[in-house]
């Protein structure tokens, strides 16, 4: 199979998650499952999984959202028990004082609410592009194009894209890749480089693409 950007994108995200199957979700996923899309939710998820491992992120946030399930919430911890909530996720004392900034101009300037517009997720403290498109597709159904390290890697080894930053990427896939496929792209990338096109040594004898990829930048392989 072609897997150049113009071939058929329902057949290769089809084929990378039947390679999946079984596979646990990213922890933001699951957030947005468990809580029905809710925007605040994935936003303070989002947040906590950046440079965090899945498992640590899942934990904290479900223990952060017991106690602060709303802005209001949030604002009315400290940033002392902010940080014992979501220890050991990483930068935690930084992400603290983030998490209740945010809760403080959500309800300051947004009603309590989450805003449905990129470039307000933007202004908020701590909040970059990646999190911004993750709150608008899982929270709001909007299409975007959530691009992390696995999306930017994948990307690239694939040769579906030659960038040199995740930022590029983004506008470099909005390009090649129809806006229906926008949002699925960042979870089924996500786990599959968590479990196969992982950055060192990836699992290409098990990838049903390893045929037809180019293996941009890849020194080892299993």
């Amino acid at each position: 199979m072609d897997i150049s950007p113009k071939r058929d994108w329902e057949q290769i995200l089809h084929m990378l998650r039947g390679r999946l199957e079984g596979a646990a979700l990213p922890s933001v996923s699951i957030v947005a499952r468990e809580f029905s899309r809710d925007p605040f939710r994935i936003l303070i998820s989002t947040i906590l999984s950046l440079r965090t491992k899945d498992q640590v992120t899942l934990v904290a946030s479900q223990r952060l959202m017991e106690r602060a399930p709303t802005p209001n919430d949030l604002l009315s911890l400290s940033e002392e028990e902010i940080q014992r909530l979501i220890y050991p996720v990483g930068f935690y004392r930084i992400k603290a004082k983030n998490l209740r900034e945010i809760a403080r101009q959500l309800i300051d300037r947004f009603e309590g609410s989450v805003p449905a517009d990129r470039d307000l997720l933007l202004s908020l403290p701590g909040v970059g592009r990646k999190t911004a498109n993750l709150v608008l597709n899982l929270g709001y159904g909007i299409p975007a194009i959530c691009v992390d390290t696995h999306v930017h890697r994948i990307s690239n080894r694939l040769g579906w894209v030659s960038t040199r930053t995740p930022e590029q990427t983004e506008y470099a896939l909005m390009k090649v890749l129809p806006e229906p496929y926008w949002i699925p792209i960042n979870e089924v990338l996500v786990a599959y480089g968590q479990q196969v096109c992982t950055p060192q040594s990836p699992r290409c004898s098990t990838c049903p693409l390893e045929g037809e990829c180019p293996k941009v930048g890849v020194v080892r392989k299993r």
